[in-house]
């Protein structure tokens, strides 16, 4: 699928399911694309649900923005552009920046009728600072781009360790980009990884909160034992704002929780889907 959004902006997405059933959007993090939902969007499908899981812009087969607008409240405005097209509300399951652009729309009043039911994968109401750095630091370790595919693989088997590496790297390629230099860069813009944009200010901090405190819809945080964006602190903050929220911790999972462990992730989010749907 390809929907156009403001400034003609075309979003990449993939569907699976009837159209008729309840509608659930897979938002996934920050330079990852819609290929990370691939095996959830299969077992939600499979469960009873309408899934749509999308490239953000600048990210996969997405445009790019072209004066590099990558903040929140412009992936925020493409999803919720995006809901209007389809017309019915959503379940938001949002991993990391995918999880906060959820709550945004789930805590906004303008908006929350959009949202029936809200899942945050391993993000709080703010990332923890010094995992998010880390993140950030694997990300532009590869902006001089990779000889090949092994080389990619070698970079994210040193960045997750605690996960078993394949034996085939063919899938990689959905995440890469081959060069007329030959070499593979990421699938997303490096204007994304703009100071403006990954700097939490104490005014977008406060944003933030208002947005968790507004949320009313059915919630549910799942967390990754190992991560290191949502910690203890950032877990506690999350469940005390928002007190209605029900939560799940997955052994053996990092941040990229669907990635590490999507056989319990699934089972649990069509768990919680399906008793709120």
């Amino acid at each position: 699928m390809m929907f156009t959004v403001d400034e003609g902006i075309r979003i990449a997405a993939t569907r699976w399911g009837n159209e008729n059933d309840p509608l659930v959007m897979l938002l996934p993090g920050g330079g990852q694309t819609r290929h990370a939902w691939d095996e959830t969007g299969e077992r939600l499908s499979k469960s009873g649900f309408y899934v749509i899981a999308i490239d953000f812009r600048g990210h996969g087969e997405s445009d790019w923005h072209p004066k590099g607008e990558y903040g929140v409240e412009s992936f925020r405005q493409d999803l919720v552009n995006i809901l209007r097209q389809i017309d019915q509300p959503a379940a938001l399951v949002g991993a990391s920046l995918g999880g906060l652009v959820s709550m945004a729309i789930a805590g906004d009043d303008e908006y929350k009728n959009l949202c029936w039911a809200l899942v945050m994968v391993d993000i709080g109401i703010h990332p923890n600072s010094k995992g998010a750095e880390e993140i950030i630091s694997f990300m532009q370790s590869g902006a001089d781009g990779f000889e090949n595919i092994e080389a990619v693989a070698d970079a994210i088997a040193r960045y997750l360790p605690h996960r078993k590496r394949p034996t085939d790297n063919s899938g990689l390629e959905k995440n890469l980009r081959l060069k007329s230099d030959q070499r593979y860069y990421w699938h997303w813009d490096p204007a994304f990884l703009d100071p403006r944009w990954r700097e939490i200010s104490s005014s977008r901090r406060e944003k933030y909160r208002a947005f968790a405190n507004h949320v009313s819809s059915p919630t549910l945080l799942i967390r990754g034992a190992i991560s290191n964006i949502l910690t203890d602190e950032e877990t506690e903050d999350f469940l005390t704002t928002i007190e209605h929220s029900e939560y799940v911790e997955i052994k053996d999972a990092a941040h990229m929780v669907a990635g590490d462990r999507n056989d319990v992730f699934a089972q649990k989010a069509i768990k919680f889907l399906l008793k709120n749907r």
